[in-house]
């Protein structure tokens, strides 16, 4: 017998016992939709964190006050000494690696233009803002050095901003009141959408970080420039760790912290946050990943199980193709295909129920999704395993029967 016979028989096998069939193969189908839409998910969890941070910006260290301390009492974050633009000049000048350093001193506030009315993040920042950030102007320009030394009442808008205050109008010369107080708009930012858990990041207006300080934050009596927090842009990613390293213990001088006390400050590795998302649903998606192992470990011995009842079945008939000259290897190979179809045909079936649903889940839930043609791959070659591994049991008993006993089978 060849290839096509064994598959002919098994395919006349399969559709002989259709219901049985498909109650059989139920296990590897709901196996293979479970690594389908698992893996979609997972991949496309993975690829939303990366999109994330890159919104976020890369190589990025991000430096705020921490809690302050009087006697035993401890205030809440944010509420130690404020961090200075001398802090910004002396890590720009004193640590290796650093590319760029910008303030970033936020308060929410109104901002007006004609009738409309619209409450936002006003983000006082340094003229280096947009490249420690690696966020583009899309219109007009960023505010010079120049003008953030003199204080000058300029404004840049985000998208969600322009859309909001000016339906999308273009803005560049407007004048719009930000806190009572007038500004020009000079540049809009390109659209930079959500960044995973965080907020609408269009949802901003940047000024000087002197405008910022003098017109709406106040001056601070113990830190007069203050800087809000400090967002460091780092060369190379291969710098972060010795970086962050450096800028705590420059800043533990500055702000003469002694020796065992604990940091009045804060500096975050935005790549370390993103390595602990990471890994926290590669994670889930490797316990995913096992469940829809167990499915098709479940389905396999289903079919195992019912093979052996096909076996007992069809003794006579396996007595009887041994008779007419069917070899061991012929009785084999033909139960041994019977299985691996039935499997395959299961993995057909759960690769498009777990693509359908991928993209039902994409739709209703609105989660991202990414469906690999690796993933496709590995969920049939699995079914065709498991009709392997699964099958070859039921298969060798058929193939050592003995010829009489199975003539005399009732």
């Amino acid at each position: 017998m060849n290839l096509a016979n064994y598959l002919t028989s098994a395919l006349a096998a399969i559709r002989l016992n259709a219901m049985r069939s498909i109650l059989t193969a139920l296990g590897v189908i709901i196996g293979v939709a479970s690594v389908i839409v698992m893996s979609a998910i997972g991949s496309g969890a993975r690829q939303e964190v990366e999109r994330s941070i890159s919104r976020l910006g890369t190589n990025m260290l991000t430096i705020s006050p921490g809690s302050s301390r009087s006697g035993r009492s401890r205030g809440g974050a944010g509420t130690a000494t404020p961090l200075s633009e001398d802090d910004m000049d002396a890590i720009a000048d004193r640590i290796a690696g650093v590319s760029a350093v910008t303030g970033s001193l936020s308060i929410n506030a109104p901002i007006i233009y004609g009738n409309k009315n619209w409450t936002t993040s006003v983000t006082g920042t340094s003229a280096s803002f947009p490249e420690v950030r690696d966020w583009e102007v899309d219109e007009g320009y960023y505010f010079t050095p120049e003008q953030v030394q003199r204080g000058a009442k300029v404004a840049v808008l985000g998208s969600s901003v322009v859309r909001e205050v000016f339906g999308g109008a273009s803005t560049i010369g407007e004048r719009i009141r930000i806190a009572g107080a007038p500004f020009e708009v000079i540049g809009v930012m390109k659209t930079r959408g959500q960044a995973g858990g965080f907020r609408d990041q269009d949802d901003i207006v940047l000024i000087p970080l002197s405008t910022a300080r003098a017109r709406l934050a106040g001056q601070n009596a113990t830190v007069p420039n203050q800087a809000g927090s400090i967002l460091v842009k780092v060369g190379d990613a291969g710098d972060l760790a010795a970086a962050e390293e450096d800028i705590v213990d420059l800043l533990r001088q500055r702000r003469r912290i002694r020796t065992g006390m604990q940091d009045d400050f804060r500096v975050r590795n935005v790549a370390e946050i993103v390595q602990a998302r990471t890994a926290a649903q590669q994670t889930l998606t490797w316990l995913l990943a096992a469940t829809a192992a167990i499915s098709l470990i479940v389905g396999g011995i289903g079919i195992m199980n019912i093979m052996l009842v096909s076996v007992t079945e069809r003794t006579r008939e396996i007595g009887l193709r041994m008779a007419v000259g069917a070899r061991k290897r012929d009785i084999l190979a033909q139960f041994l295909t019977e299985a691996i179809v039935l499997c395959i045909a299961g993995g057909l079936i759960g690769l498009a129920l777990g693509v359908g649903a991928t993209y039902a889940i994409a739709f209703l839930a609105g989660w991202p999704v990414l469906v690999s043609g690796t993933v496709i791959a590995v969920g049939i070659g699995a079914s065709a395993f498991v009709g392997v591994v699964f099958g070859y049991v039921p298969a060798r008993q058929a193939a050592h029967l003995n010829p009489i006993d199975a003539l005399r089978y009732e």
